[in-house]
């Protein structure tokens, strides 16, 4: 056999120097697989078939919320706490409004509350100055070390806080509450650091079936667990004119009544607390009180101090 082997490779090797071209012979393929495979990952076609290849990990930042600039020269014109504005009476006196507030939101009252840290200000009727002080409620807070405030507009059938501030109106609570608009969407952070805002929204004809929807309950149970450090004011309506304001109370853990010195009816303030008899926790708050008064209404007394005060001829006192 050997001989056999050697004499045919002797006559290919004459066939070659005599000129003659002899086929290529086929490959035969290597009984043992290579030690390492190197296998390219498929490319998409611009057709759309095959296997695509999955997508790199987004190095984006996520969205955040959208930054306003409020103007707060203008707020303290209008009588409005703002964080460099010197000491006041004003500003004295939303300390000792807010100091139980908080206590109570951060578990630290008598009384355990649900949702402690969400706090309705509301009144009787219109015009006592809820929104006042909602707004002065949530910059006092926000003057705070520990603690960061949202400020909600929840009166839906006439907000004003955005047009307080001097913002346009834009989506808000009722938009979330119909899954248009997601809560980080909406929600505005101020130049004033540690205080954002929720518009109350796109105005709804059944505003009232929303606020009293699943949907809310559960916006309202994230919003009061998701950020520890966080207390939510709500400006509400008031709770002897519109159905929303009962509606709201049923959720809250605090509320804030405020009603205006001088002018509002004792009986409305009646009716009004009887709306929200059952509610664990309610504050009252007596707008627009001459310094000189000593309260009003058979049910409240003033706060003061007599020192590093500008002069102030009303104020706000807690009941």
């Amino acid at each position: 056999m050997a001989s056999l082997i050697e004499q045919a490779a002797q006559r290919l090797e004459q066939l070659r120097q005599a000129g003659v071209v002899l086929p290529e012979a086929p490959s035969i393929p290597s009984a043992v697989a290579p030690a390492v495979a190197v296998v390219e990952a498929p490319v998409e076609k611009a057709s759309g078939r095959g296997t695509a290849t999955p997508p790199a990990p987004s190095t984006e930042a996520p969205q955040r919320s959208k930054q306003v600039e409020l103007d707060l020269a203008a707020l303290g014109a209008m009588g409005l706490l703002t964080p460099a504005a010197p000491r006041s009476l004003i500003a004295d006196q939303y300390r000792v409004i807010k100091r139980p507030l908080i206590k109570n939101a951060v578990g630290q009252g008598a009384t355990t509350l649900n949702h402690a840290n969400l706090i309705m200000v509301t009144s009787a009727l219109a015009g006592e100055g809820k929104s006042f002080t909602s707004l002065n409620l949530a910059m006092s807070i926000a003057a705070e070390l520990d603690h960061t405030v949202m400020l909600v507009d929840a009166d839906v059938a006439r907000p004003s806080l955005l047009r307080m501030l001097g913002l346009p109106p834009g989506p808000g609570l009722l938009d979330v509450l119909e899954d248009r608009s997601q809560l980080s969407d909406v929600l505005l952070r101020t130049n004033v650091d540690k205080l954002s805002l929720l518009p109350s929204g796109t105005p709804h004809p059944r505003a009232t079936e929303l606020l009293a929807s699943e949907s809310m309950r559960d916006l309202l149970n994230d919003m009061a667990q998701r950020y520890p450090d966080r207390i939510i004011i709500f400006d509400s309506p008031p709770l002897l004119l519109t159905t929303e304001a009962r509606v709201l109370a049923s959720q809250m853990g605090q509320i804030v009544m405020v009603v205006a010195a001088e002018a509002t009816p004792q009986s409305a303030v009646q009716q009004a607390l009887a709306t929200i008899e059952a509610h664990p926790l309610k504050m009252l708050v007596l707008n627009q009180v001459r310094t000189d008064a000593q309260g009003g209404y058979g049910y409240g007394y003033g706060y003061g101090y007599g020192y590093g005060y500008e002069h102030e001829d009303r104020g706000a006192q807690a009941s």
